[in-house]
């Protein structure tokens, strides 16, 4: 009898919001007596890796569009249920621009510089400068703009719209074959190629006697080493960043999405110059992450990209860190 009656109210209850919402959309919003705001936090995160004082620094989001014309390899029909499994969009992808800087071994250090001017990719990225100063971090305060590769997205913001350097007192480090790929105009046969070599030109060649070019497993300044993961580019390069005894690697665009490419990792990218390597790049270093438990930070995952990666099945898992507030 108590168990029936349980079960009435709840329909009663059910019924009764029910009603309640639909006389709500009739009548309008119910709105507070305050207008709504429209503003998010400052698009920064901080936290200390041994004493290495890590910012990471939002350029905003780069707008694919529909995945399924991105992530190659599988049916259109798979991409989308990955997605739609993960409670995403299947029908609009948008990723992460995860820049950020560290503050150790008396330098500070800017990892990739965003989209820039470029709205190549929608209109919501280019917010690099901005998150620099909400974050309290002078441009002219960076010591040195350290390259993962030189993709439109990751060297964008290397100079402003007239042309002058945004970090005037920098030194710059990226691998020598893919800062010689992308500012050469003969690799202009597609036409995302070409927007992309002119960027780089218009990003890159202004530094180029600024520029210092790092080896594979060259520690090239104090506590940073390059780690060559090549495939998405010729000289695409991961970085080991140490302190004291604790680490973590920023993965660039090992993945450029945290279930896409980690979960499925032989799945291919539209923008990779050589998929099959990339594929090849990304199991390896996925499986050394796995295993050795290593922290990363990935450019493209879901904001502040902060994690660890986990071995499942023939894939993985992407396990992101819960975002310490008491800094």
């Amino acid at each position: 009898m108590s168990e029936e009656l349980s079960r009435r109210g709840l329909m009663a209850i059910g019924a009764g919001v029910g009603l309640g919402l639909g006389l709500r959309s009739i009548v309008g919003p119910a709105l507070g007596r305050s207008p709504k705001l429209g503003l998010q936090a400052p698009y920064w995160y901080r936290f200390n890796v041994g004493d290495a004082e890590v910012t990471v620094v939002s350029d905003g989001w780069q707008m694919l569009g529909d995945p399924s014309n991105s992530f190659l390899g599988v049916p259109k029909d798979e991409v989308r249920r990955e997605l739609t499994d993960n409670f995403m969009s299947p029908s609009d992808l948008n990723i992460e621009l995860n820049s950020f800087v560290v503050n150790s071994n008396g330098k500070t250090i800017l990892f990739d510089t965003g989209l820039g001017t470029s709205k190549m990719f929608g209109p919501k990225g280019g917010l690099l400068t901005k998150s620099l100063a909400d974050a309290g971090i002078k441009r002219e305060d960076i010591d040195a703009v350290v390259i993962s590769h030189g993709h439109i997205d990751h060297i964008g913001g290397i100079v402003d719209e007239s042309g002058a350097l945004l970090y005037p007192n920098a030194q710059f480090y990226m691998n020598q074959a893919d800062f010689d790929y992308w500012t050469d105009e003969g690799q202009m046969n597609l036409p995302w190629k070409k927007a992309f070599v002119i960027h780089a030109r218009k990003n890159l060649l202004p530094v180029r006697n600024r520029m210092t070019f790092f080896k594979d497993d060259q520690e090239f300044l104090p506590g940073v080493t390059a780690i060559s993961a090549p495939g998405h580019t010729l000289g695409h390069t991961m970085f080991n960043i140490q302190s004291n005894g604790q680490s973590f690697f920023f993965v660039g665009d090992v993945s450029h999405h945290s279930v896409l490419l980690i979960e499925n990792p032989r799945m291919e990218f539209l923008y990779d110059t050589d998929p099959k390597q990339a594929v090849t790049t990304r199991l390896k270093m996925l499986s050394f992450l796995a295993e050795k438990r290593i922290p990363i930070l990935a450019y493209h995952f879901a904001w502040p990209g902060y994690g660890h990666f986990v071995k499942q099945g023939d894939g993985f898992r992407y396990l992101p860190a819960p975002m310490n507030m008491n800094f």
